[in-house]
Formats: structure tokens, C-alpha cells, sequence
């Protein structure tokens, strides 16, 4: 197992509901510096291709140098979003994604920096005290790059239950 790179936390008092996710609206989730050691690290446990753990054959390759699996990118996105949204909000989980998109390679002494924004909101027909929240997820490099793209959805608790 790979340890943990950042502070392990509690999750905090719920602070986003359901009812705080408006369609439209854009939240920025802070941003992540990737290294060379991490993107070893991962590679090597999770997706061992030869651009991922040796260099020499990453310059051979389409991406011409070292890079981060598009796994371990999207693994650093979801800790984005789960140190700078979730671990505040009412989340219960996600019933899964729409679409992902590994738009550019990610290298060593990236910057990357996380967008949500709310795409639908509504209610869950059949479970009156959740809502289900559509957004697009947006991981930008330090010089304003798409890296990656995610669109799904998420279950919120609603803040207060709906009438039956």
C-alpha cells in the first residue's frame, strides 16, 4: 500500500447540502504539485507501463517524457476533492460517471488545479432526504491546460427531508 502523502483528517461538521449545489455554479478545490517519486510510486503498484516507470522509455514514447498514469491523476483529483468539498458536504457516495477524459499527459512539477461545476440538481424520487448532483470536474495545469475531464454524479443529503 502506498502511505499517505497529505494530513489524514476527520471528516468536519457538514457544512454543503444538497441544497447548496446550484446548478451553474463553480467551485475551485485547490491544487496538487506532482512528483516524480509519487508518479513512480503509483505506477509501480497500479499501472506499470513502461512511460510510467522508466524514463528512458517514456522519451521513446507519444508523451516524450515521464508521466502520470491517467489513474494516479484521477486518484489526485478525487483527494482534491474530497480535502476541499466532501469531507464539508453531505455526501453519501456517487452511483458513477458519465464520462472521464485524459485530455494531456501530466509530468513531473505539474501544477494541477481542480473546477466543479454544477451541471443538474434533483431530488431522488425514491429517497425523499437525498439529492443527486450532476457536475463536471475540471483538472487544469499550471499553464491553463485541460488534463483531465469528469462528468457524474454524486448523492447529497438534503438538509431538510422532503414532504412524501
Amino acid at each position: 500500500m502506498i502511505p499517505a502523502t497529505h494530513n489524514e483528517a476527520a471528516p468536519s461538521a457538514i457544512k454543503y447540502y444538497w441544497e447548496d449545489m446550484v446548478v451553474g455554479s463553480r467551485r475551485d478545490l485547490g491544487s496538487v504539485q506532482t512528483t516524480k517519486e509519487e508518479i513512480l510510486s503509483f505506477a509501480r503498484q497500479f499501472d506499470p507501463q513502461p512511460f510510467h516507470l522508466d524514463e528512458d522509455a517514456a522519451r521513446e514514447s507519444v508523451f516524450g517524457s515521464l508521466c502520470a498514469s491517467g489513474w494516479h491523476t484521477c486518484a489526485m483529483t478525487m483527494r482534491l476533492m474530497v480535502d476541499n468539498f466532501l469531507n464539508d458536504s453531505s455526501s453519501l457516495g456517487s452511483p458513477g460517471l458519465e464520462s472521464l477524459k485524459w485530455l494531456k499527459p501530466v509530468f513531473p512539477g505539474d501544477t494541477l488545479t481542480l473546477h466543479l461545476t454544477v451541471l443538474e440538481s434533483r431530488p431522488m424520487g425514491k429517497r425523499p432526504d437525498v439529492g443527486l448532483v450532476r457536475s463536471a470536474w475540471e483538472l487544469v495545469n499550471q499553464h491553463g491546460a485541460k488534463v483531465l475531464y469528469m462528468d457524474g454524479y454524486g448523492m447529497f443529503r438534503r438538509r431538510h427531508r422532503a414532504s412524501d
